[in-house]
């Protein structure tokens, strides 16, 4: 098969990797992918919201399925304009994955269907929020409605923290948002739980903890993510029947009635309290950096899983996991997630990773032969190993090694499952 995978992150650099591997594969041509992509496959500078001119560059290079990494093209439609030219597509239609583009989308179908979250209100001017606020109890997160790149999330301590950033959000701060949802603040453990859905069943999978904060003690502002491992200790049998029966299910029936059946990658993003799952959103694809972590322990054939999504035959596929830890730590640019600056060249021609080792590039770019950051989020370090406190001191043997002075990175990934051993 040729294959069109969307995206440049980290996220579609661990995907190309595992289709890659794929018997089933033949050429990967990644739009616009990145440094490491193009080690392996073809990038091929495309403008992927121009979907017309990405339609073209899918029949002339004659590809047999495209595949979509970010959510972006996802909650503008990508899906249902591929399938209306004929073209096959792996990921969720526009209604779908409203899932992702629109929390009061989410919240309104957790009303309507009984499924465990935090409290909350849906804002359309300063009137709603003062109105919230005069029955919650701080700290109260504010949430703009659309994408926001993990930035339209704020956790206050004060109404005047609520009232400036929802009165950016209504001016506009985020584009996709005129609205806003204020929710109670849940205390618990956050854990990322994934599913491959197809119109008639899912699929398990991987599960994983990422640490989004920049700081170490998970201090200062939110980014994309800093760090992730898998698989998550805290998930159960008995916490994972819970997941399943009291949000999944809800909300593919929900989707079903209203004839938009999910098909694709889909995150559930948990608060875990006294063994109880409360949903904190949803996204419509896998998550970065997640996927770094999940994919390596992958066994299946990737490419294998994703045509069977998209045959609707998931429940005739097991899916096979290594017993095996993985962790990643994300090298960034300085200054990330504020100001940073771009084109700092990068040496990795000295680094020689064993077959449990992998670097997967976000931000990077090759002119002339010479790596060279272009991102806040550069490069994936991830390993796979027995345990995690093993794994982390190779990631930063590692990171040593590539000595980049331009970056940065959390040295204390993982550690909740680290600190408890």
């Amino acid at each position: 098969m040729n294959i069109a995978l969307i995206g440049s992150g980290g996220r579609e650099h661990a995907i190309c990797h595992k289709l890659h591997d794929s018997k089933l594969t033949n050429k990967i041509y990644c739009i616009p992918g990145n440094a490491g992509t193009s080690e392996i496959a073809s990038n091929l500078d495309v403008d992927f919201l121009d979907f017309k001119k990405l339609l073209i560059t899918i029949k002339f290079y004659k590809i047999d399925l495209v595949i979509i990494g970010p959510e972006l093209p996802l909650v503008k439609g990508i899906v249902n304009f591929l399938n209306k030219n004929k073209i096959k597509v792996f990921g969720p239609n526009q209604y779908a994955s409203q899932l992702e583009g629109s929390k009061s989308f989410v919240k309104s179908l957790c009303r309507k269907y009984n499924i465990p979250t935090a409290g909350f209100k849906i804002c359309k001017n300063i009137k709603n929020v003062k109105e919230f606020l005069q029955t919650n109890n701080f700290p109260i997160v504010v949430k703009a409605d659309g994408l926001a790149a993990g930035k339209g999330v704020a956790i206050c301590n004060s109404k005047k923290q609520v009232e400036n950033f929802s009165k950016e959000i209504f001016s506009g701060k985020f584009k996709t948002s005129k609205k806003l949802v204020l929710e109670e603040f849940l205390k618990g453990e956050e854990v990322s739980y994934f599913l491959i859905v197809d119109k008639k069943s899912f699929s398990f999978m991987g599960s994983a903890q990422d640490h989004k904060r920049v700081g170490e003690n998970e201090s200062g502002p939110n980014t994309g993510g800093m760090g992730a491992y898998s698989p998550a200790p805290i998930i159960n049998k008995n916490l994972e029947k819970k997941i399943i029966n009291k949000i999944v299910k809800p909300t593919l029936k929900a989707l079903k009635a209203k004839k938009n059946a999910y098909t694709g990658f889909l995150y559930v993003g948990l608060m875990i309290r006294n063994n109880e799952p409360y949903l904190i959103e949803y996204n419509v694809r896998m998550g970065d950096p997640e996927c770094q972590v999940i994919l390596p322990r992958l066994r299946t054939d990737l490419l294998k899983i994703i045509n069977a999504s998209l045959e609707d035959k998931l429940d005739q596929l097991k899916i096979k996991w290594s017993k095996n830890k993985c962790m990643t730590t994300v090298l960034c640019s300085k200054g990330y997630p504020g100001k940073y600056q771009i084109n700092k060249i990068i040496n990795l021609k000295k680094i020689k990773l064993d077959q449990k080792s992998f670097i997967f590039h976000a931000g990077t770019k090759l002119k002339n032969n010479s790596l060279f950051s272009v991102g806040g989020r550069v490069l994936s370090i991830t390993v796979v190993g027995n345990t995690f406190s093993n794994i982390r001191s190779k990631i930063f043997k590692i990171i040593r090694k590539i000595n980049w002075k331009n970056g940065f990175f959390r040295k204390d990934i993982g550690w909740r499952v680290i600190k408890s051993k």
